[in-house]
């Protein structure tokens, strides 16, 4: 069949086009989801509506591979006893949550409550609030349910840490924050640049500064509060309330902004982040 030249020219420009939208797209250092964004499914998709709800925020829970994801709780959710294949990390978002041994006392966690659950240890998983959020992270995957009797000890240690028992420190204690009544805890891992580590950082009302980073990978999550959010790579200024995502690969600059009562962000990164106030 012979086809015109304007079909072949047609046929050129959609195509190249068509790379030049995949090359942008492959050029962008960072991301962005807000929570109103996210798409829901199930932790367990055989139990239905039965299982916590469930969203990767990165990666996929389902393959050997890091990830991030949100999990919603119902009020009163009380899970059997146990095991999972690999250790999690949980950051309570929303609600109040409970996770320790079977037999253990419960200790309702609030917003920005931490807790690591390692693998193969035997435990239950519980939500008190009328709605519960929690973000969960892997190094690695898949993340699986087991039965309680396929315990094992994986020589690792869990960490139960209520909100309250956070030490916090302020720009006099740290050189990588500045700005009034800036604060951040340390979680997890090491800040040594190369090496993964978690933070916690809580910005006063009317914060307005940027977050600038030098890593291969650097996320952050909104944990509670409310941010403006913009880059070098967003056309508007993008609102972000707790559950929201925002992620960039080496050198990159994430403007903030908080709203009237502030916000706390969780951070996970291999490389350095300096949080600058903005005049």
């Amino acid at each position: 069949m012979n086809l015109s030249p304007l079909v072949i020219s047609i046929a050129i420009l959609g195509s190249f086009s068509a790379t030049q939208a995949i090359a942008k797209t492959a050029q962008l250092q960072s991301e962005v989801i807000s929570s109103s964004e996210i798409q829901w499914g199930y932790l367990n998709p055989l139990r239905g509506d039965k299982s916590p709800g469930a969203a990767n925020l990165w990666g996929d829970r389902t393959k050997n591979m890091p990830t991030g994801m949100l999990v919603k709780f119902n009020k009163g959710f009380s899970s059997p006893p146990h095991i999972h294949n690999i250790t999690y990390r949980g950051i309570v978002i929303k609600g109040q949550m409970h996770n320790d041994d079977p037999d253990a006392a419960i200790m309702w966690m609030p917003t920005g409550s931490f807790w690591t659950q390692p693998a193969g240890e035997n435990h239950i998983t519980s939500a008190n609030g009328e709605a519960n959020t929690i973000f969960l992270e892997i190094d690695s995957g898949p993340y699986l349910v087991k039965p309680s009797d396929q315990h094992f000890d994986s020589g690792e240690k869990p960490i139960n840490l209520h909100e309250s028992n956070h030490v916090w420190l302020n720009p006099t204690d740290v050189s990588f924050i500045n700005g009034n009544d800036v604060k951040m805890t340390a979680l997890w891992g090491s800040n040594a640049d190369g090496q993964l580590g978690g933070t916690m950082v809580k910005i006063p009302a009317g914060y307005k500064g940027e977050i600038d980073v030098d890593a291969e990978e650097f996320r952050g999550i909104v944990i509670a509060g409310n941010l403006l959010y913009q880059s070098a790579e967003t056309d508007n200024a993008k609102a972000l309330n707790a559950g929201s995502y925002f992620g960039s690969t080496g050198q990159f600059s994430h403007n903030i902004e908080a709203a009237e009562n502030g916000a706390t962000i969780y951070i996970r990164t291999d490389g350095k982040y300096q949080l600058n106030t903005q005049p």
